[in-house]
């Protein structure tokens, strides 16, 4: 008993620690005395905690996390999340370890990200008790839409009228304000110009006026975020995707981008969470270069995953030009994520190819030939507002099947095999792999639902019909089916190699401009893979002289079963072919 509150007490201490380093200017002068003991009450802290153990790897080989909204696979006379757990249990319980659900609460707009309500589930998806249903089966990530909520939202009627809970709880501004230096991903005016019972008053929007930023420089709004945590937990969440969180603290003056009392916040906001729940991860969201985003790693203190932005456009510039000379560049300078951290990495997602995490890492050559090529594929960019007024392109909306399709030199057949490859690239990283639901599956671009919603991000946000995809799935010649089945068997592989832990030793390989390679060690150095694809359209010779095979162990292609008979082989590779030269063998596909 004296140990529990004698832990509590430190937890309380470090909360408070959290607190005066958020609060130490508190603009608004509020009352911050007693806070840190009401966070603790908030997330049921406030008699026993759990105590993690710093620099701990919640994860290995064996996870992957399929990411999708909760209607992406409907059923009638199903609640569509039913309908998703019946997909996943159907069809990819032996293969995903956990699911991200996409907002799955009442929304008004941007697909689920204006949120209406954070305490409650979507009707038309469900109910909590189909998202416990899904949380029992596999690791549940959720978003914490953190930054902004719903114009249409009760607390922002609230703030119009002043009235609580909401007064106070919006970022206010006044046009006067120095606001040149802010960085935002839209083009829409920052300000949008509201009557409220105070008079007229100008809310912060980062992304549109629909999505109203929340002001975190009022403790009652961090009140609000820390009791909806402890109810995400209570009803099985264990990841919480910040979204937008670079954005989350303003100062009129700066960019309001990464300032370090975001920072804090997600210090303040992983020690909660963890000593809630020890398994319970944070995963920042943040679409900005690729040096910024790496600082939410903080000194391990702060997230425990950071989505690796900069991967997709990356990945899909050398498959489209067979040339991995940048992507090779940009992996030879990431760091190793230290323990208790990893890197999240995706190839697509619900929203585009995003271009700020290229910046400074592609040329205005290789982004304008990127464009160009995913413009031909059907895709769509969407654009960003600069200091001066310009535009410049933000992200590419198009589906990786899509943009995967060919090369600049534009379509061919080789599509599936390049998908394939793409995603086995990314299954041999330093990481845990999030592969989105479409990906996974090979939809193409809807141009339907661009037309029916009114923007572009809806060309890769299609809807199957669960009895027609199931049969397509069940049918060998389809392309659905065998982008499936073969991502399928690179993820059975992966899950029996220690090599491809998380967290396992990662160096580059110097194969030439085609060949994109990267060796993997397990954390017991017993076990090596070196990955090697072919990022071109013609085949390439691969001399395994050039690669560190030692003559004590036996090795073998873990994809294909081609043992290796000598180090002075030459393997020849089909286009877009990945081989994982490892020295265990019982990850060799039959």
């Amino acid at each position: 008993m004296l140990q529990q509150v004698t832990e509590v007490a430190q937890l309380a201490e470090r909360v408070q620690h959290h607190l005066d380093a958020i609060y130490h200017e508190n603009p608004l002068g509020a009352n911050l005395e007693g806070l840190a003991a009401e966070l603790l009450a908030l997330m049921g802290l406030q008699d026993s905690t759990v105590t993690p153990q710093q620099y701990v790897n919640h994860w290995d080989q064996r996870d992957a996390i399929m990411i999708t909204y909760g209607d992406s696979v409907l059923c009638e006379g199903e609640r569509p999340l039913q309908t998703l757990k019946r997909f996943l249990d159907t069809h990819a319980a032996d293969s995903l370890s956990g699911v991200h659900i996409l907002p799955f609460y009442p929304w008004s707009s941007d697909d689920g990200f204006a949120v209406l309500d954070y305490s409650s589930v979507n009707e038309a998806l469900g109910n909590w008790s189909d998202i416990e249903a899904i949380g029992a089966g596999y690791r549940l990530m959720a978003d914490l839409v953190i930054n902004h909520c719903s114009g249409r939202s009760l607390w922002f009627e609230n703030f119009l009228k002043g009235r609580e809970p909401g007064k106070g709880f919006f970022y206010t501004a006044s046009p006067d304000d120095d606001l040149s230096q802010v960085v935002r991903p839209r083009t829409s005016e920052l300000l949008r110009e509201v009557e409220t019972s105070e008079g007229t008053q100008y809310v912060w929007c980062t992304f549109s006026h629909d999505q109203v930023d929340l002001d975190f420089r009022n403790p009652e709004v961090l009140k609000q975020f820390v009791s909806i945590l402890r109810l995400y937990i209570d009803h099985g969440v264990r990841m919480f995707r910040l979204d937008a969180v670079a954005f989350l603290w303003k100062i009129p003056g700066t960019s309001s981008l990464n300032l370090e009392e975001t920072h804090e916040i997600v210090r303040l906001i992983r020690t909660l969470v963890e000593h809630a729940s020890e398994d319970a991860m944070v995963i920042t969201e943040t679409n900005i270069p690729n040096r910024e985003n790496l600082s939410y790693f903080g000194n391990a203190n702060e997230a425990h995953c950071v989505y690796n932005f900069s991967l997709p456009p990356l990945l899909v510039n050398a498959l489209i030009t067979g040339d991995c000379t940048y992507l090779k560049h940009w992996m030879m300078s990431m760091p190793p994520a230290q323990g208790g951290t990893a890197y999240f990495n995706f190839i697509a997602s619900h929203d585009g190819i995003g271009l700020r995490p290229a910046e400074g890492l592609l040329s205005e050559e290789e982004l304008n030939t990127l464009i160009a090529t995913m413009q031909q594929f059907g895709g769509h960019v969407s654009y960003r507002a600069l200091e001066d007024g310009e535009r410049k392109p933000y992200e590419i909306n198009i589906a990786l099947a899509d943009a995967l399709s060919g090369t600049t030199a534009g379509p061919d057949e080789l599509g599936i095999d390049r998908l394939v490859c793409a995603h086995a690239i990314m299954l041999g990283l330093e990481g845990i792999p999030g592969i989105y639901i479409h990906s996974l599956l090979g939809t193409r671009n809807d141009y339907q639902r661009v037309e029916n919603a009114g923007h572009y991000r809806a060309i890769n946000r299609h809807q199957w019909d669960y009895d027609k995809l199931d049969e397509l799935l069940a049918q060998p010649d389809s392309s659905h089916s065998q982008i499936f089945d073969r991502i399928k068997s690179l993820l059975a592989i992966r899950r029996r190699q220690a090599a491809f832990h998380p967290n396992a030793t990662q160096f580059t390989l110097h194969l030439g401009n085609g060949l994109f390679g990267f060796w993997r060690q397990s954390m017991d150095r017993r076990q090596s893979i070196f990955c090697i694809s072919n990022v071109t359209d013609e085949w390439q010779s691969l001399a395994l002289e050039a690669v560190n095979l030692t003559d004590t162990d036996e090795w073998a292609d873990l994809i294909g079963g081609e043992v290796i008979l000598s180090r002075n082989q030459v393997l020849e590779l089909r286009p877009y072919q990945t081989v994982w030269i490892g020295n265990t063998q019982d990850g060799r596909a039959s």
